[in-house]
């Protein structure tokens, strides 16, 4: 078995609205920041794991993702796997 460290990345769908995101935008633009056009908030995951090889790891991840970590009607996710020996 081999340890892996997943870096999840998850967002909002382009079409969810994101009133944290837009409250951001315009504070950042008020604080002299003009070129901000757009702010958009998400969750940052990280986590260990252990796996038979980097194809069981990432099943796992996928796994995770899209039964407990994320609302699929909203959110998208991406993640990066990498192994610890």
């Amino acid at each position: 078995m081999t340890t892996y460290r997943a870096e999840i990345y998850i967002t909002l769908k382009p079409s969810v609205l994101d009133p944290a995101g837009t409250a951001i935008t315009k504070g950042l633009q008020q604080q002299q920041y003009p070129g901000v056009e757009q702010v958009r908030i998400g969750k940052y995951i990280e986590l260990t794991l252990t796996a038979a090889n980097t194809a069981a790891a990432e099943a796992q991840v996928e796994r995770m993702c899209q039964e407990v970590l994320t609302n699929p009607v909203i959110e998208t996710y991406r993640f990066r796997l990498e192994g610890e020996g």
